[in-house]
């Protein structure tokens, strides 16, 4: 496990939450490899019934921590930890509920459409920002966004890089819920109930039924972009990017 990934198991939920608030829950190289290992664990374990992923602090997460992830970069591409998560998201067979308040920034959203339903706080804020980095998306995001949103705004989301509300998330499909900012947390206290309340088996399935049409597609979509994602890491475009957002950030922009 990871000091910053926590999981709690209690009647049959696995709880995980990215717990870096200092760092607005930004995810290293090590916190993925937890999260994957957690998420594969939970899919292949009937003992387990329910998934809920939420961030510690004010944020979700603001995404990839940028050091960390090129400093701790593995040569081959296919080891990326991230690769690893997103393929296990698009093949968890276990009921997946996010809770999110703050920011979700890049993966921070593209790991919401993998969710089977999204409580949003209503002041939380989502952005893609991965063109503006130089990179592409990732996480199948290019073909569950205009599925979910239609292509016009996925555009906006995925080419200009917009930043949207909770609403906007609800009308995008992206978010099932939106709730005032202090019942985020007995909203998903509420739907867990709910779901373990149901026949454990037939919840399951369902899921099942509902993701297994488009496993297969998501995950070559998945290996797709993370081809290009590998590709672009090394380009002078995301050099420059990278840096400006560094200067950016250095000077308190």
């Amino acid at each position: 496990m990871n000091e910053h990934v926590r999981i709690e198991r209690d009647d049959g939920v696995l709880a995980i939450t990215l717990a870096r608030p200092e760092r607005r829950n930004a995810i290293t190289v090590a916190m993925y490899s937890a999260l994957a290992e957690a998420i594969e664990a939970a899919s292949g374990d009937p003992d387990v019934r329910l998934i809920t992923i939420r961030g510690e602090g004010q944020d979700f997460t603001a995404g990839n921590d940028l050091n960390d992830f090129l400093q701790a970069l593995p040569r081959n591409s296919e080891d990326i930890p991230v690769w690893r998560l997103l393929r296990a998201l698009a093949s968890n067979e276990v009921p997946l509920v996010a809770a999110v308040q703050g920011n979700a920034v890049g993966i921070g959203t593209t790991i919401l459409l993998h969710c089977d339903l999204v409580i949003a706080a209503q002041s939380a804020r989502f952005s893609m920002p991965f063109v503006d980095l130089g990179l592409v998306p990732e996480a199948a995001s290019s073909l569950l966004l205009p599925r979910l949103a239609g292509r016009r705004t996925a555009a906006r989301y995925l080419l200009l890089g917009e930043s949207f509300g909770a609403q906007e998330a609800a009308d995008a499909n992206i978010a099932s819920h939106v709730v005032p900012d202090d019942a985020l947390a007995a909203t998903l206290a509420d739907v867990v109930e709910r779901l373990l309340a149901k026949p454990a088996e037939a919840l399951r399935l369902t899921q099942k039924l509902l993701r297994q049409s488009t496993t297969e597609e998501i995950l070559e979509r998945i290996d797709l972009e993370s081809g290009l994602f590998a590709e672009r890491l090394k380009s002078a475009e995301v050099a420059a990017a990278i840096a400006a957002f560094f200067q950016r950030k250095d000077a308190g922009a």
